[in-house]
């Protein structure tokens, strides 16, 4: 069942996605080669000490880490390590979900590490443009889920990317995951209802350079390309509200 939220609930949603946003610019300006995906966790969970807030996803269906980290060819949920070193030339999705009061923001950035090659800065740049995309789409009157789908999928295969299937975009606010799915491609059998104030989601394109297959490690949390190629993935939580949508985890 999709849940609306009252105006007191989209401005404590709001209040988490800006302390999330703040995060992500502290993050960027310490995420460097030679640290851990481990560091990179620890630099999320102690600003969330700092700010009186906590990360949701550790213990999430008994995940480790407030933070997933995920490096080249993991798509999603990659488990922060200390001996997953970054280097010259990585490409970082971190997928980080912040709890202020009760209320849950959630949103990824994709970090280059040093010099990346072209074809990966393409793809950077390509998925963060899809994200943006999918949010005018949802912004248009009587938009539904699909219009943002059809605006990334459109988008990223223009470029010759896979867009992945298995995982999407989802509700959120109340907890970390909530109806309605959000999909990044266009079928009849995904649901497909009206953007309606209240309505808060979580956009998230998730894009390989290769094909849009994935396979999930054995520890069963992260998510690879079939193919080894490099993934991105960008992330904000929207409110639609009664005077437009706004990005809740944007400054």
């Amino acid at each position: 069942m999709i849940e609306l939220k009252s105006k007191e609930d989209i401005d404590g949603i709001r209040t988490s996605g800006h302390l999330l946003a703040e995060l992500f610019n502290e993050l960027g300006e310490k995420i460097e080669a030679g640290m851990s995906t481990w560091d990179v966790d620890k630099i999320c969970a102690d600003f969330m000490k700092r700010h009186h807030s906590t990360g949701p996803c550790k213990g999430y269906m008994g995940y480790p880490s407030v933070s997933c980290v995920s490096v080249n060819d993991m798509v999603i949920h990659g488990i922060p390590s200390k001996h997953e070193i970054l280097k010259d030339g990585d490409i970082v999705s971190v997928d980080i979900c912040l709890e202020k009061n009760g209320y849950v923001s959630d949103s990824t950035h994709t970090y280059e590490i040093g010099k990346v090659s072209d074809e990966v800065h393409q793809l950077n740049i390509v998925t963060r443009k899809c994200l943006y995309l999918g949010i005018e789409a949802a912004s248009a009157p009587n938009a539904r889920i699909q219009d943002i789908a059809k605006a990334v999928f459109t988008h990223a295969t223009k470029h010759g990317y896979g867009v992945v299937r298995d995982y999407c975009g989802h509700g959120v606010g109340y907890s970390i995951h909530e109806e309605p799915e959000v999909a990044n491609y266009v079928s009849l059998m995904n649901p497909n209802p009206r953007l309606r104030p209240g309505l808060v989601i979580a956009i998230e394109p998730m894009i390989n350079m290769g094909s849009y297959k994935v396979k999930t490690l054995p520890d069963g949390w992260g998510v690879k390309t079939i193919d080894g190629k490099p993934a991105c993935h960008w992330e904000h939580t929207v409110a639609i509200t009664d005077s437009g949508l706004e990005i809740m985890t944007e400054l």
